[in-house]
């Protein structure tokens, strides 16, 4: 184990206490083909650094710590919220909101796909036992919840394989390492060996979560493998890129954002890694991979929505700066109101849709967890990957071409044209150049930089395609209830009898019961603590 345990007084790491223990653990990582001596002090990779130090120093906050952390009541003690396994439908609502509080400040916090692995990992565990009649499955991870929640670990999801040739199944790869695959068991443990090919923030990870991407065949037993491994394991080599944009020349004044906060993602290699038993979560289960992939899809989308709410948060905010410095009340011009309020009504439009989710989640019948109802998290997840560039263009729209036209920000500080570009370049006067170009500035690095074609990417395919999310909508929505509510309307007794025999496609799914808050909650609870104050605005 690299890390002193949090002490009682101090339960949880601050940002800085992060940092440190990064310094414990010695990963095989290149970035831009250069090998990286020191994961926290690279500056490559120091975004990526910020925007995880940020969710510690969150849940020590008084503030937000309401949110950030949650009560583990199967273990009686307070635990990060991103390490916390949902025990009610208002976990979810409060995990919704603390992830777009994170996400406001810096765009992706990245830590929150630890919370959607461990409460994926609880019910296939639980489900394991149960077709078993064992308890081998939910003990072992009980006890890595344990590790990770005393330790205040930061996890990455090794889930996405390389793949290979997309027409073949893992078993039928030319090259077996393009997906991770058990090559070797013995009393100590598996050794694997394979590729994960998108693994976010994996550079500065403590451990990494193997999971596997999709479901699988009996043939493909030996690729069904799910574990836990420090980042550091002999074997592991991880390729990734730089996190934001640290690597241009600094700007005179304050950094933009992307200097500030980013992510790094990186192509993690195993070869031939060994992995202790207790640190096995299935080996061979291939029956259980769908569950997996599918449960942890499910929960991931619905944190999805709360980061790109937060996003979003960033961009009205920017828009009405930007509307301001140019002299604009949107408030007056409707051509600048419009755009704003379809901005806004896309963030909380989507937003609104993790919110259902949250509310209308259900019990997992084998672990006992709650799990974000998938049509609506589906939904949310669909919109906001197909907005995102809306929301671009809203953006651009109320803030006009200066994001993009502005001269370099070098001619702030040139004798020669710093005075004319402060005369002619200012619109509002109440507001000086300089805050104007900041705010311009700030868009262009969101929106149409580098960055900015990063986060719509992310945006479209983090946690699956579009297509993945369109599957999971028609197969869960309850298409059949609706065509049952108007043959009922037509009298079309003839062909609801039909259904009997389930022939008709079109009516195998039916309305799925809804829960409500009795038995969700205690009677009389509240289903989310209180908002802190920069969300009740």
């Amino acid at each position: 184990m690299h890390l002193a345990p949090p002490t009682p007084a101090t339960p949880f790491m601050s940002g800085a206490d992060y940092r440190d223990s990064l310094r414990r653990y010695k990963p095989t990582v290149y970035v831009d083909g250069q090998r990286i001596d020191s994961v926290a002090d690279a500056r490559s990779l120091q975004p990526g650094i910020n925007a995880l130090a940020y969710t510690y120093d969150a849940a020590r906050d008084a503030a937000v710590a309401p949110l950030m952390t949650a009560l583990q009541a199967s273990r009686g003690r307070t635990v990060p919220r991103m390490l916390h396994v949902n025990e009610s439908a208002g976990d979810l609502l409060n995990k919704l909101e603390a992830v777009r509080l994170l996400c406001q400040e810096t765009g992706c916090a990245q830590r929150y796909l630890a919370h959607d692995a461990l409460n994926a990992l609880a019910q296939v565990s639980a489900r394991i036992d149960d077709a078993r009649g064992s308890t081998e499955h939910r003990a072992r991870f009980e006890a890595y919840l344990q590790h990770a929640q005393d330790n205040d670990l930061s996890l990455g999801i090794a889930m996405t394989d390389a793949k290979g040739d997309r027409s073949k199944r893992p078993h039928e790869q030319a090259n077996p390492d393009t997906y991770v695959h058990v090559v070797e068991r013995s009393a100590k443990g598996i050794v694997i060996s394979g590729t994960k090919a998108i693994v976010t923030g994996a550079p500065y990870m403590h451990e990494l979560l193997v999971m596997p991407c999709r479901n699988m065949g009996q043939e493909d037993a030996d690729f069904a493998v799910c574990c836990a491994v420090p980042v550091d394991a002999a074997g592991i080599t991880i390729v990734a890129r730089p996190a934001g944009r640290p690597g241009e020349k600094l700007e005179h004044g304050a950094a933009l954002f992307s200097r500030r906060y980013g992510q790094s993602t990186g192509v993690v290699i195993f070869d031939k890694v060994l992995v202790p038993w207790e640190r096995v979560f299935y080996a061979g289960e291939w029956e259980h991979s769908g569950t997996l992939t599918y449960s942890y899809a499910t929960h991931h989308r619905h944190s999805c929505i709360g980061a790109r709410a937060g996003f979003g948060d960033l961009l009205i905010g920017a828009g009405a700066l930007m509307c301001e410095a140019n002299g604009f009340d949107p408030g007056e011009k409707s051509t600048l109101r419009d755009p704003m309020v379809e901005l806004i009504k896309i963030t909380e439009g989507f937003y609104a849709c993790g919110v259902a989710a949250s509310v209308y989640a259900t019990r997992d019948p084998h672990y006992g967890n709650f799990m974000p109802e998938p049509v609506f998290a589906n939904i949310g997840k669909l919109l906001l990957a197909t907005q995102i560039y809306d929301m671009h263009r809203l953006a651009h729209e109320v803030s006009g071409g200066l994001i993009v036209a502005l001269p370099g920000p070098d001619e702030d500080h040139n004798p020669a044209t710093a005075a004319t570009l402060a005369e002619v370049l200012r619109a509002n006067p109440a507001v000086p150049y300089d805050k104007r170009i900041e705010v311009a500035r700030f868009i262009e690095d969101l929106t149409a930089s580098y960055q900015g074609g990063w986060y719509s990417v992310i945006s479209l395919h983090g946690g699956g395609s579009p297509a993945a999310m369109k599957q999971e909508i028609w197969r869960n929505y309850p298409v059949g209830s609706k065509v049952e509510l108007v043959e009922r309307l037509l009298e079309r007794g003839v062909l609801q009898a039909n259904d009997a025999d389930g022939a008709r496609a079109i009516t195998s799914n039916r309305q799925p019961g809804r829960c409500c808050d009795t038995g969700c909650t205690v009677p009389g609870q509240a289903v989310m603590v209180a908002l802190p104050q920069q969300r009740k605005g």
